[in-house]
């Protein structure tokens, strides 16, 4: 079984990934949030840390675009080969309406016609690429994703992620798991289920009902309980390897132990060894923070981003709600401190 952890905008980010990696296990492969814009050979978008090599580890990670143009798509290809991953996303998942309204993301599913001719333009000329797609059942009905599943049958995607929902639902009501184990049957590629896994109860339900599917991606129940992947990988396992007091993670090496990047050896402090997950979870958002801000050059606008995060992590913890009051008002880099340390210090995490 293996897992996997979706992108989000302004927070998963070659920062956070790294950060994350160095104090929680379970997580095989990772996402980048989405890009856009790459008009030409060697974009200046693609020159940046978020898919730098030497600031990311390119066996694990997947740089994800955002686009309804095959030279696009080939472009951002070729320059992620270039930098040496071996695979690239596209996104037709995002189910916000500025991004669906332009027939981008999960407002692409409603056109079959649009999909098809991409897709033959971009397995033309993608080479030895590995391309995989995020998706949704549709944008305003589920039963959009069954003229799609066709066209993905007739290519050799390397992975097909399905979040059960449709665009205009976002993230209300629940994930259709049902309708989700109805596809199986029917689609050629690799798939990964995404939707609705925010613990370990959720996800062995949904286990159950998906087999034989044995690929999940994680996304908002990651970010609200850091500790969500061990624990699934515990509890599905004999717990040989899983993270404990010595600091060993489920894939076998130390916590934090992680190919070498810039940011594993130039700007990071060795994570704290404990089992107490209060502590863990401090030492993480600590580190997180302190290396936003290093990469900001001591810029406030790295609020911005925790908080993003916050909105998320405020969930594992004891009257969410006071915390998400003191954290969304706050503007001043030593406000957000003092913060972080009365929450650690006054409110309880509900992390078992």
């Amino acid at each position: 079984m293996k897992l996997s952890l979706g992108p989000f905008q302004g927070i998963t980010d070659a920062p956070f990934r790294n950060v994350f990696k160095r104090h929680f296990g379970g997580i095989d492969k990772f996402y980048t949030p989405f890009f856009t814009g790459i008009q030409k050979d060697h974009a200046k978008n693609l020159q940046v840390e978020e898919i730098d090599p030497t600031c990311n580890d390119v066996e694990t990670l997947t740089p994800q675009i955002l686009s309804i143009d095959a030279e696009e798509i080939l472009r951002f290809a070729k320059q992620c080969q270039q930098l040496g991953y071996k695979e690239i996303n596209l996104n037709m998942g995002c189910p916000f309406p500025r991004v669906a309204n332009k027939r981008r993301g999960c407002g692409l599913l409603p056109y079959p016609e649009m999909v098809e001719t991409m897709f033959e333009k971009v397995f033309e000329g993608i080479g030895d690429m590995k391309f995989s797609v995020k998706c949704r059942l549709g944008y305003f009905d589920p039963k959009e994703i069954e003229a799609i599943i066709p066209i993905f049958n007739r290519f050799p995607l390397s992975e097909l992620i399905i979040h059960p929902r449709i665009g205009k639902q976002l993230y209300k009501s629940e994930a259709d798991v049902e309708r989700f184990k109805a596809l199986i049957p029917y689609i050629n590629a690799p798939l990964v289920y995404n939707g609705d896994i925010f613990s370990i109860d959720s996800f062995k339900r949904i286990y159950n009902t998906v087999q034989p599917v044995n690929q999940f991606m994680l996304g908002r129940g990651l970010l609200a309980n850091p500790f969500l992947a061990e624990q699934i990988k515990n509890d599905m396992t004999d717990t040989r390897g899983v993270a404990d007091a010595r600091g060993v993670s489920l894939q076998g090496e130390p916590v934090g132990t992680h190919r070498n990047t810039k940011y594993s050896t130039k700007s990071m402090r060795p994570p704290q060894q404990t089992n107490d997950k209060t502590e863990r979870l401090h030492h993480y958002v600590i580190d997180l923070y302190e290396d936003r801000l290093r990469h900001a050059g001591g810029s406030p606008k790295v609020l911005g981003r925790m908080k993003e995060l916050w909105s998320y992590l405020m969930n594992s913890f004891e009257s969410p709600q006071d915390i998400w009051r003191k954290i969304k008002k706050i503007n001043a880099l030593k406000e957000y401190e003092e913060a972080v340390e009365i929450i650690f210090q006054d409110i309880k995490i509900t992390i078992k």
